[in-house]
């Protein structure tokens, strides 16, 4: 066969599955014929015309071109042609025993010739359609020549409808073969970008997880479940698949990151950047098993995939999440900075703070005996810079001090009362501007942290002097309250009411000299998370719903203890 050689696995088991089902009818179309004969009318016509036996024969050949089809998988074209050939030679024979054109017989010859013209070339199957067409034609000259009258345009009718036939049901084939071949070879180019995608997906450092707008979670990568903690499963493998992510507690940052999103029109493109911090936890009994042991800052980056199925619900949405786990990152940036100060700490007090000294010591003699305007605003200016570079000394001096805590217990509502009450007279705010208080169903119940007290109010002062910059100076202004997390631990948040921190600003918050004023050292909330971590908490700045505001997000710092005391 010509286009044999050409055509995929897929097509040739196609073919032989075809020819097994050309000897299935051959068989049903022999045993019809039988039946045929044992009829009284059939009987009386065809008796003594070879008509039986002739049948007989046929089924044996049926039943033998079946067996080869089926366990002699070899020489396609040398079988196909045996059987079309046997095929026209006993339909031949019963055409005579039968009668001739009057019989009707003349029919059969279309099952092989259909056959031809679909699973062989096309002159194969034109030469079919001519043996069975000179047969008729020499019938039917046969009659003439013995001065009977046979139907010879009947005859001639047959003929050419044979052609007809054969011409086009093999056209009708070989588009079929054409458009399968295409079928087969889209199917291979699939398979390879499968094969592909699970090697860069799987392999691939980013967590990727794919949703629906519902946040239910349809397929993610190992890295992902390595990230979330999702490393045990109910069974099935994937450790990914089959939940929602509001569903799983310690991943409701995730989820409201997600819904935020959403909520913000997310679809048109790669959304800016957000962060979260999944905290550790560990759940064996719940719908999702896990495990997650250090808490992990996530760099969340949104997409949305839409595919217009012509479904009656519009369209088909995906969202997928890349998720890098940014902490590594973070540390070794600090890293990189503190290095280098690390050889400047052993002498900066005696080389920096005795010329600060010196020079804060001369200003104040030049403040008395200076008194014009011009005077004392570069002498203010000179103060201010003094008292700037000083603090900036001393933070340096606090990293490398690493005081230990003493990790006593702290009751958070005495605490945060006495030091609401200071922080307002030494910054002479209004009474009401400060709240402090809990938060609904997350109240923490008066419990009280293991950290150390000193420690935690030089934290606090660091971000509530942030919250006093960018606050509208109003009743309640800044907020801080404990609640107590998804995992049962005890979180303490700041938050004020001026603009949440950009995308931007937030990659970069806790590196160490950055900062966005210009009277700022860049230090602050880096110590702050420093001392977090040294009394076994964490301090990141998070997106939460807030309750108050109608469930709208809202950015605030938060505080996240250890075990409670």
């Amino acid at each position: 066969m010509a286009r044999w050689p050409t055509i995929s696995a897929g097509s040739r088991a196609t073919f032989w599955r075809s020819l097994q089902t050309f000897t299935v009818t051959r068989i049903v179309i022999t045993v019809v014929l039988l039946l045929y004969l044992s009829f009284d009318v059939g009987r009386a016509r065809l008796a003594g015309s070879g008509y039986g036996e002739t049948c007989v024969i046929y089924v044996a050949g049926a039943l033998l071109f079946a067996w080869l089809a089926r366990f002699r998988r070899r020489r396609f074209l040398l079988q196909l042609s045996a059987q079309v050939l046997a095929d026209i030679g006993f339909i031949s024979l019963l055409y005579l025993a039968a009668g001739g054109m009057a019989s009707g017989f003349g029919l059969l010859y279309l099952f092989p010739l259909a056959g031809a013209a679909i699973l062989a070339p096309l002159l194969m199957a034109l030469f079919s359609a001519a043996l069975a067409t000179l047969f008729v034609l020499g019938d039917s000259v046969w009659q003439i020549l013995h001065f009977n009258d046979p139907p010879l345009m009947q005859a001639g009718m047959s003929g050419a409808a044979f052609f007809a036939l054969v011409l086009v049901v093999n056209r009708l084939a070989a588009k079929l073969i054409r458009q399968e071949e295409l079928a087969a070879q889209r199917g291979a180019d699939l398979r390879i970008q499968q094969a592909i995608y699970r090697i860069v997906v799987d392999d691939v450092d980013d967590g990727i997880l794919v949703l629906g707008r519902d946040g239910f979670v349809f397929a993610g990568n190992p890295a992902a479940r390595r990230m979330l903690g999702l490393e045990l499963d109910t069974g099935e493998g994937e450790g990914l698949t089959g939940f929602r992510l509001a569903e799983v507690a310690a991943l409701e940052p995730v989820a409201h990151s997600f819904e935020t999103w959403l909520a913000q029109g997310g679809g048109d493109g790669m959304a800016p950047p957000d962060f979260v911090t999944i905290k550790r936890w560990h759940e064996l009994d719940g719908a999702v098993r896990g495990r997650l042991d250090q808490p992990v800052h996530l760099k969340l980056r949104f997409a949305s995939v839409g595919t217009a199925d012509g479904a009656a619900d519009g369209a088909v949405e995906r969202s997928v999440i890349f998720m890098r786990d940014v902490s590594a990152i973070e540390n070794q940036a600090q890293q990189l900075k503190l290095a280098s100060m690390g050889r400047l700490t052993a002498s900066i007090a005696h080389e920096v703070r005795n010329p600060l000294s010196a020079i804060g010591h001369a200003t104040s003699l030049l403040a008395e005996d200076l008194h014009g305007p011009a005077e004392k605003r570069l002498l203010r200016i000179v103060n201010d810079n003094v008292v700037r570079v000083n603090r900036m000394v001393e933070d340096i001096l606090k990293l490398s001090r690493k005081v230990q805590p003493n990790g006593t217990p702290v009751a958070l509502d005495a605490f945060l009362a006495e030091l609401r009450a200071e922080f307002t007279e030494t910054q002479k705010l209004a009474a009401d501007m400060v709240w402090i208080g809990a938060a609904g169903t997350g109240d923490s119940g008066g419990r009280s942290v293991r950290f150390d007290s000193l420690h935690l109010r030089e934290v606090l002062v660091n971000l509530l002097g942030n919250a006093i910059r960018y606050a509208s100076g109003a009743a309640a202004s800044i907020r801080v309250f404990p609640v107590l997390d998804a995992t049962g631990r005890v979180e303490l948040h700041v938050q004020d009411d001026g603009p949440g921190i950009t995308p931007e600003v937030r990659a970069h918050l806790f590196e160490p000299f950055y900062t966005t004023s210009s009277k700022g050292t860049g230090l602050g909330l880096y110590l702050a998370r420093e001392l977090c971590l040294n009394n076994g908490a964490m301090l990141d700045y998070e997106y939460r719903a807030d309750d108050s505001a109608g469930g709208a997000p809202g950015g605030r710092f938060v505080i996240t203890f250890g075990a409670s005391a």
